[in-house]
């Protein structure tokens, strides 16, 4: 089976050119600097300029139409470039506590469908920032992602809240649950004679 994914992958990519501009780009940025790999030297330009700590929040000189996208898809390498490399590590670090936190969620769900979908949401958003911040370090090529909750990006943001909204529900729901059992046997906040 995955011997036919990639066939079927590597067929479409090379019958599509923009799809193999992309590969090639991905493969040897340094190979068109001014074109095809532009955006991502111009991130990780940004990346590198930011240093450890940054050069300050709202002082980045990327977001002046140097690297194109900036608030879309590559607005990780802004946030590495003002906020450095601790701010960028900051962000992925609240993305994994979000995925952990949503697994919690997701294991601790009274229903089996409450445990799938809050697992579902959890991998969507989780796997989106991961593959955003791929992209933008250089890592994989562009895919046209936003990072979920920063990015600008009217659909994505309505979307990754409607998740988190539905997350909070499933979380709600399990401790609905266990106060409804804690009534039934005695125990818990409200004690039935």
């Amino acid at each position: 089976l995955v011997p036919v994914a990639l066939v079927a992958m590597a067929v479409l990519i090379w019958l599509s050119p923009y799809r193999w501009k992309r590969l090639l780009a991905f493969l040897n940025p340094e190979q068109d600097p001014t074109g095809s790999g532009f955006q991502i030297n111009q991130s990780l330009l940004a990346f590198g300029s930011g240093g450890l700590f940054g050069v300050g929040l709202g002082e980045g000189k990327q977001k002046l139409f140097f690297l194109p996208e900036a608030h879309t898809d590559f607005v990780l390498a802004l946030m590495g470039e003002e906020l450095g490399l601790v701010g960028a590590g900051i962000i992925i670090l609240l993305f994994a506590v979000f995925a952990i936190r949503g697994f919690q969620i997701a294991a601790r769900a009274q229903m089996p469908f409450g445990r799938y979908l809050g697992m579902g949401i959890t991998l969507l958003i989780a796997v989106q920032a991961l593959i955003n911040a791929s992209v933008v370090t250089g890592l994989l090529p562009t895919k046209g992602l936003t990072l979920p909750f920063v990015s600008y990006g009217g659909s994505s943001l309505v979307m990754s809240l409607v998740g988190v909204g539905i997350l909070l529900n499933i979380s709600r729901d399990r401790q609905a649950g266990q106060e409804e059992m804690g009534q039934r046997s005695g125990r818990g906040w409200v004690r039935r004679r």
